[in-house]
């Protein structure tokens, strides 16, 4: 094309960087993207989707936050898609005042912010103790009219845990109420008496054994 002096667009480009994101292209990916802006072509909103999803699938958070930075920079506002990336990204990269700030841009460019990524980012917050963060991220949700519904996918995650650690806390309890019923019984107290154990032997051998009990449930 170049040599027929028909110059490619940024849609050209798109095709290529559209297949990279594909098979997780990366390196291919960038280096087209630095011959393209090098060359004095200008990005689209599209070509930064597909070079941001590209790397957030593999798992490069700093180089996805660093072009979802470049496309701002350039002219593109962040829509809904691309803020909540940014937002959860920073989160994970645990980088929660940058977090915080984008959530408030969101806000104050006129995009309501999903419920989820609200809960996602108060849990956190409030996971850490950052406190005053957590009430201004609230706050700034109750300025907005904002649905309150989350995913299935997401509920019935949150109530898949739940399940598991009430099973787990029961599981435990279970174990060492059935230990301390067993030493209680008075054949156990007739056993210690005929092994001619002392009282501090048995009780001892008692606790150790209810530890190695104990232990043995936490481990699972």
């Amino acid at each position: 094309m170049i040599g027929r002096e028909i110059l490619p667009t940024a849609t050209t480009y798109n095709y290529f960087f559209r297949y990279f994101a594909k098979f997780g292209k990366i390196e291919e990916g960038m280096n087209l993207y630095d011959k393209m802006v090098r060359s004095g072509y200008e990005p689209d909103r599209l070509t930064y989707q597909l070079l941001i999803k590209m790397l957030c699938e593999n798992q490069r958070l700093d180089l996805a936050v660093q072009m979802i930075k470049e496309m701002n920079q350039n002219g593109f506002d962040s829509d809904l898609a691309t803020s909540t990336m940014l937002i959860h990204l920073l989160a994970r990269l645990r980088r929660y005042d940058e977090a915080v700030d984008e959530f408030e841009g969101m806000i104050k460019r006129g995009i309501v912010p999903q419920y989820i990524t609200y809960r996602m980012l108060v849990k956190e917050l409030k996971r850490l103790g950052m406190d005053e963060m957590e009430r201004k991220v609230s706050k700034l949700m109750d300025s907005v009219p904002h649905s309150t519904k989350l995913p299935r996918s997401y509920r019935e995650r949150e109530g898949d845990e739940v399940v598991s650690l009430r099973k787990s806390i029961i599981k435990k309890a279970g174990v060492i109420s059935e230990t301390l019923r067993v030493y209680k019984d008075t054949k156990e107290v007739n056993k210690v008496k005929e092994s001619g154990e002392s009282a501090v032997e048995s009780a001892n051998r008692l606790i150790a054994d209810i530890k190695r009990r104990v232990y043995a449930v936490k481990s699972e």
